[in-house]
């Protein structure tokens, strides 16, 4: 088989149907659109209308509700904390604030505080400066010897 006898099979491809190309082309005048109405025009867009009746999304009852002044936290578990003090990217002598969470790229960004969660294990002693913490990540942390310190911003709340 040599470059110029290449072949798609039989039947895998097929021209594109010029419509609107006189009546010869079997889509003339119309182009297979029918006759008058919204559908023959162009630039229609009725997703979701139902022709009149009422539509599905508008049937079903709303629920739910979303704070619009709720706050966002970072989250980050102690297992994650733990791989960076032993990867040495943190400091267990001294205290790890959010900062220093952020800077050592365990957290790409505060948002409205972080969030420390109790997945993992953690066997440093650490004292942490955090906006929250989960009630099993605090006792995780006071197990280890170290301890947690949830600072004013969330007491605010």
């Amino acid at each position: 088989m040599k470059l110029h006898e290449l072949r798609d099979n039989p039947g895998a491809t097929s021209k594109k149907k010029r419509v609107a190309r006189g009546p010869g082309s079997g889509k003339g005048k119309t182009a297979g659109r029918g006759i008058k109405g919204q559908k023959s025009r162009s630039g229609v867009a009725i997703n979701g209308y139902e022709g009149g009746q009422m539509p599905l999304y508008q049937r079903l009852p709303k629920r739910g509700f979303n704070k619009p002044n709720q706050k966002k936290f970072a989250v980050i578990n102690l297992g994650i904390i733990q791989k960076f003090v032993e990867a040495g990217k943190l400091d267990a002598g001294s205290a790890i604030t959010e900062d220093a969470l952020v800077a050592s790229g365990a957290v790409r960004r505060k948002l409205d505080g972080i969030r420390v969660l109790a997945k993992g294990d953690i066997t440093a002693k650490i004292s942490l400066e955090v906006t929250g913490a989960s009630k099993s990540a605090v006792e995780a942390v006071e197990k280890a010897g170290g301890q947690v310190t949830i600072t004013a911003a969330a007491a605010a709340e």
